[in-house]
């Protein structure tokens, strides 16, 4: 590939700084905040804290998606169409995480999931899905980036969104460059505003459905006028157009779920993952259920389906179906603040773009899959090459300012359109080859630090289902035939494939075998490890150990 990848010396590692020795060893936290990442080349540090990783666990899911295009997604579907979709597409995402969760505690290490493609499944399948992801985490760095501009012309439409960009751009980009216990304690911080203004939302819609608002008692008027379910793009057939919009909900659920992954990718640079990682995963059900399937619901019972401010092209707290519903209850004081709140959701998420696809370059360039120079880290084990290439993407975001230069850059936007299905669809292979691996080396699942349950069955329902939406995504393209949109939607699934066959007509490597899949580079270190760390004290410490 790239260069050719050393083997890790299991077992072999000499002493350092205290950390690893040849039997386990008692270490606190600030000693494993030094310490790098076990069986890698690279020098990422384990400075995330349990609390870190499960606010980035929330905060990585509850974006955009779920303040402004849950919106959308009650206009193409209705109240309970939607709702059923977020539930459906929920069990896809719960499929995803817990198959994640039970490689991601086994095997702790930089890369993450394209890690365990390469090594149970194919090298090539981890280099298409690695470039893959990381682009698309590249680019909606710009998209973020320029949404915050747009953003911040609500209070003024006067402003150049440029000045915005590029401030923005500096300060994330300078973020990231410093330890990653900076980038955990921002991301906890901007996680616990949403979380706070779900809540308060759900609180709010409580009281405005009960008869608080200026039209009295709702209950479930909107599921009767205009309807529970909205017709979408057929005409003539009422129960297929219903379906279709119900379809359509599903694409737009998926978008809004995707970034729950960013566990995996956070394993790596985590204090104790063996009791971090399984905490968040088994969490992730609830966190569904209560930030997304109760937020939809809540929705569809204070905004109609039909209500014109749902489908409006405005990015800013205006087509927010949050604040649509205060303005309907006559509540006229949220859109400032909803505002300022999406501005604290779209700076969280480009922060977290930097992060991720950095560390997805790591993990590339550790499986030989990218140059090596991408993986050298600074002594506090930033890898500052990673990080400046990543954010350099971001200035892609000043193609908004020009007319031609906007259509290039929603050409390349739209490439990353379907990368996150593509990528659950991997982690549930990697997953059940993970398994076959395991009864070949005759290890119990039962020994391993998390197991899931129903499993294989769970991963083959995630990949079954997230394969048919990546196929379908774009079936708008044929109502009528369009051949534009049927190349947008489907640019990504051909770029997957073409990298996918271009790496294995290049190297040639074979498929890995079940017995010959390594179980071992990077385990046995965190085996001999015994983690240190302080119980949360103080009622507010518990409380966010307890939403956490």
């Amino acid at each position: 590939m790239f260069s050719e990848k050393k083997e890790a010396n299991i077992g072999s590692k000499p002493v350092q700084d205290g950390i690893y020795s040849s039997g386990p060893s008692s270490i606190n936290h600030d000693d494993v905040e030094g310490s790098p990442v076990p069986g890698t080349t690279v020098q990422l540090k384990r400075r995330l804290q349990s609390r870190h990783l499960q606010m980035i666990a929330i905060g990585g899911t509850i974006g955009t998606g779920l303040f402004i295009g849950s919106g959308g997604a009650l206009a193409n579907a209705g109240p309970a169409g939607a709702l059923i979709a977020y539930a459906f597409v929920g069990t896809l995402v719960y499929s995803v995480m817990v198959a994640l969760g039970e490689m991601a505690t086994f095997l702790p290490v930089s890369g993450a999931f394209t890690a365990y493609a390469s090594r149970f499944v194919d090298p090539s399948l981890g280099f298409a899905m690695g470039w893959i992801y990381w682009f698309s985490w590249a680019m909606t760095y710009a998209l973020e980036l320029t949404a915050s501009g747009l953003i911040i012309q609500y209070w003024d439409a006067n402003l150049n969104i440029g000045i915005f960009i590029g401030t923005f751009w500096a300060v994330i980009t300078l973020v990231n460059f410093l330890p990653v216990s900076f980038y955990g304690e921002i991301e906890f911080y901007f996680a616990s505003i949403k979380v706070l203004t779900v809540i308060g939302f759900m609180i709010f819609a409580i009281c405005i459905d009960a008869g608080a608002g200026q039209h009295g008692y709702l209950g479930f008027h909107t599921w009767k006028h205009p309807g529970a379910f909205a017709p979408y793009i057929v005409e003539h057939n009422d129960a297929v157009a219903k379906f279709v919009g119900f379809w359509a909900v599903l694409i737009q659920a998926g978008f809004s779920y995707q970034g729950t992954e960013l566990v995996g990718i956070a394993a790596g640079e985590t204090s104790n993952p063996r009791k971090t990682v399984p905490a968040a995963i088994k969490k992730t059900f609830y966190r569904i259920v209560f930030f997304f399937v109760l937020t939809v619901f809540f929705i569809g019972l204070l905004v109609p389906y039909d209500n014109p401010d749902l489908v409006s092209d405005h990015t800013d707290a205006s087509s927010s179906p949050f604040v649509i519903a205060a303005n309907l209850a006559g509540v006229k004081v949220l859109p400032g603040l909803i505002n300022a709140v999406l501005l604290c959701v779209v700076l969280s998420a480009a922060n977290s773009n930097v992060y991720s696809g950095s560390r997805i370059l790591v993990g590339l360039s550790e499986q030989g899959s990218a140059p090596k120079w991408l993986g050298r880290t600074t002594a506090r084990g930033v890898p500052y090459y990673a990080v400046a290439i990543t954010a350099a993407f971001g200035l892609l975001g000043f193609m908004n300012e020009s007319n031609s230069g906007g259509k290039v850059f929603n050409w390349l936007v739209n490439i990353t359109g379907v990368a996150g299905f593509i990528t659950w669809t991997c982690i549930n292979i990697s997953h059940l080859a993970f398994m076959r691996a395991l009864a070949a080396r005759g290890v119990s699942r039962d020994t391993l630090p998390y197991k899931a349950m129903w499993q294989p069955f769970f991963s083959w329902y995630g990949v079954f289902f997230n394969v048919l939406i990546i196929l379908t995504q774009g079936f708008t393209a044929f109502m009528p035939w369009n051949t534009s949109d049927f190349f947008v939607a489907y640019i990504s699934l051909i770029l997957f494939a073409v990298l996918y066959a271009g790496h294995k007509l290049v190297f040639r490597p074979s498929f890995v075998k079940p017995v010959e899949a390594d179980l071992d580079t990077g385990r046995k270190e965190i085996e001999e490890m015994h983690f240190e760390e302080a119980e949360p004290v103080g009622a507010w410490q518990k409380f966010w150990a307890w939403m956490g």
